[in-house]
C-alpha cells in the first residue's frame, strides 16, 4: 500500500497530479514533469534530514496512485498532506493509506500528533477527515495553531490525530473483531 518515494514513480504520479480535481488541493505544486522530478528529489533529501516523512501510495498491483506525507515535523508532530489521483477516488485507498501511514508514524517514528489542515472549500477532504473515528476537529481547542494557519484569511479547518486516540481506535477495532469471531 505504501512505499518509499522513488523518482521512477514520477511519470505516473505527475499524470495524476495535474488533474484539475487534484492539483488545486496539493501542497507541492509542480507545473511541469521536470519540476515534479526536482520536487521529488528534494522530498527524498528532506526525509533523509528528518524534516518530513513521505510515501508513495500504490494500488493492489503496485502502481503509484498518490502520495502521503508528514510535513513540518517539530516537537513530535507534523502536518499531513495526502493526495490520490482522480481515477482512485472513492475506492477506499485514502483510509487504507492513512491507516498504514499512521501505524508507521506513531509506532515506528515517535510522532505523537498529526495535524491536517484542510481547505474549507475542499468538501471531499473534510468529509474524509470527519469519517476517521480517531480524528478531531481542532479549530477551537488548538486555537493557536488554527489562528496561525488562518492568519491572512479564514481558509482552513484544523484536524488533529493523537497517537493515544489512534491506539485506542486500534484496540477497539481488535476487540470488535474478536467479538464478531466469537459470536
Amino acid at each position: 500500500m505504501l512505499k518509499k518515494r522513488d523518482v521512477a514513480d514520477c511519470h505516473a504520479l505527475f499524470e495524476l497530479l495535474v488533474d484539475p480535481a487534484v492539483f488545486p488541493f496539493v501542497r507541492q505544486k509542480a507545473h511541469s514533469y521536470d519540476e515534479f522530478v526536482f520536487l521529488t528529489k528534494q522530498t527524498i533529501e528532506a526525509e533523509e534530514r528528518g524534516e518530513l516523512i513521505s510515501r508513495t501510495i500504490v494500488d493492489e498491483w503496485g502502481a503509484p496512485i498518490g502520495t502521503i506525507n508528514l510535513f513540518d515535523i517539530s516537537n513530535k508532530s507534523g502536518f499531513l498532506g495526502t493526495w490520490i489521483g482522480k481515477p482512485y477516488f472513492g475506492k477506499g485507498y485514502n483510509k487504507t493509506a492513512k491507516d498504514a501511514f499512521f501505524e508507521e508514524l506513531f509506532f515506528s517514528c515517535d510522532i505523537q500528533t498529526v495535524f491536517m489542515r484542510i481547505r474549507k472549500e475542499n468538501i471531499r477532504s473534510n468529509m474524509a477527515a470527519n469519517k476517521l473515528p480517531y480524528c478531531t476537529l481542532a479549530n477551537e481547542f488548538r486555537r493557536d495553531v488554527y489562528e496561525q494557519l488562518n492568519a491572512a484569511n479564514d481558509v482552513y479547518n484544523l484536524f488533529q490525530i493523537e497517537k493515544d486516540q489512534y491506539h485506542l481506535h486500534l484496540m477497539r477495532a481488535q476487540q470488535d473483531s474478536l467479538e464478531i469471531k466469537e459470536a
